[in-house]
């Protein structure tokens, strides 16, 4: 399957950076290095032309994507998979049993994983992985390894693939230095689409909400509130301050979702699929979900403490306003604090950038109606070790359900279970109608999907 027949499936029209760094990963000859900012499909630059060239026929490992996370390695992983190429892929991380992995490797057999760089390195190192017939190697967000220390396993991993012939390197920020992940004697092909001035604030609005108190979770209730059931992140910089945060909001009845680093993973997995399916319109978080996460339509972000320098605030901006959309991102001060220069007075910008006072004292209390997300999870009993398909689950929705599937969203068929996004006005008319019902012939389970934490 060649580019134009994967772009032309996909039904995309490539920016002008995808449509370099398919021509630049294609005609080969140069290690490439991709400069641009969040939001501007990065992940469809490199995998559109990549997986053009991997022979869907073979077993054998061809391409390796490396990422400093695992959540992007997950959905990275989901992205190709939506892009019906035919190849097969695995996601490698830790905070599972390595063997575990192992075993679904031998079973899979994929032509391309993402990985993170320990795991990577382990399975390499017990032979888990023959790399014999890898031909690509994909950094992503180079910046973060370079800051996370990444330097030693990276070049470990580089020594272990000996066939090795293309490396894409890809970065939002703009690097003081582009690491030594280069072949000696090879200058790179730099595609640099990183704005010379601070274009994303044309398309997001910047608003101030000054808080009467230290303590802000009041006034951020009252924001919440009056943003509706729109999607928003609130950013917060230490874990504890997510949990107590989270905490607040949902003992007054808000629906939420949290997400830190010392969360496990089947729970980090949980909040944000339910966050990114619309059952919860609140991600309560730390910086850890300002990188790599391509979760469509958040419209607000909100800066419940100040973000830890203007890099922190760039990746956190940059969950909003994706491609051509515009967002909103608000500062919730306490009476010490301001905008930070970075701000107000961007270092490449010729121009201040225009912040708006944001005024919520006319906003009910927030014991007071509080807004509910559009969407609620159902649980199926059935999956793809049942035969059972999305197109199995539409209309069992439709034809047991009463739904129309127009109102059905996503829809995720796991190994022996599947989930859907359902109107959440109709839940519990859902549920008693499909209670006790079959499946496809099969008698199965229909539960809603629980946000407790």
């Amino acid at each position: 399957m060649n580019t134009n027949e994967i772009i032309n499936k996909l039904g995309i029209k490539p920016n002008d950076m995808q449509t370099a760094a398919c021509k630049a990963i294609t005609e080969g000859g140069h290690d490439v290095v991709i400069l641009s900012p969040t939001g501007t499909g990065k992940t469809y630059a490199y995998l559109i032309p990549i997986a053009s060239m991997l022979d869907a026929l073979s077993d054998e490992l061809q391409a390796v994507v490396i990422l400093p996370g695992r959540e992007l390695a997950l959905q990275s992983a989901n992205v190709l998979r939506g892009m019906g190429t035919g190849l097969r892929t695995m996601a490698l991380y830790g905070g599972r049993p390595t063997m575990d992995e192992h075993r679904k490797l031998r079973q899979e057999r994929p032509q391309i994983v993402f990985a993170t760089p320990g795991r990577l390195n382990d399975h390499l190192d017990k032979g888990n992985i023959n790399a014999d017939d890898v031909k690509f190697l994909v950094i992503d967000e180079f910046d973060k390894m370079l800051q996370m220390g990444f330097q030693n396993e990276m070049s470990q991993i580089i020594s272990k693939l000996p066939s090795e012939e293309h490396r894409v390197l890809l970065s939002a920020t703009d690097a003081e230095e582009i690491p030594s992940y280069l072949r000696d004697g090879f200058e790179p092909l730099r595609l640099d689409f990183l704005p010379k001035e601070q274009t994303e604030e044309k398309r997001v609005n910047i608003y101030k909400v000054e808080s009467p108190d230290k303590d802000k979770l009041e006034t951020l209730a009252r924001l919440l509130v009056g943003l509706g059931n729109q999607s928003s992140i609130v950013f917060l910089n230490y874990r504890d301050s997510v949990e107590r945060t989270a905490q607040y909001l949902k003992e007054r009845g808000f629906t939420i979702s949290m997400f830190h680093g010392g969360l496990d993973q089947v729970q980090r997995e949980r909040s944000l699929y339910l966050f990114s399916n619309g059952t919860a319109n609140i991600l309560v978080c730390t910086d850890l979900a300002s990188r790599g996460l391509d979760i469509p339509n958040i419209e607000n972000i909100i800066h419940y403490h100040i973000p830890e320098g203007e890099d922190a605030y760039i990746h956190r901006v940059g969950r909003t306003a994706r491609w051509d959309k515009h967002g909103r991102t608000f500062f919730i001060l306490s009476p010490q604090e301001t905008i930070p220069e970075y701000v107000s007075n961007p270092s490449e910008s010729n121009a201040s950038v225009m912040i708006t006072p944001y005024d919520i004292s006319g906003t009910a209390a927030p014991t007071d109606a509080i807004p509910q997300p559009k969407m609620a999870t159902v649980y199926i009993g059935k999956g793809k070790k049942d035969k059972i398909s999305k197109g199995d689950i539409v209309g069992f929705l439709c034809k047991k359900g009463g739904l129309k599937g127009a109102e059905i969203g996503r829809i995720d068929v796991f190994e022996r279970y599947s989930y859907a996004a359902v109107p959440r006005q109709k839940l519990r008319q859902l549920l008693k109608l499909t209670r006790n019902e079959k499946i496809k012939g099969q008698k199965t389970v229909t539960e809603e999907v629980s946000l407790d934490f």
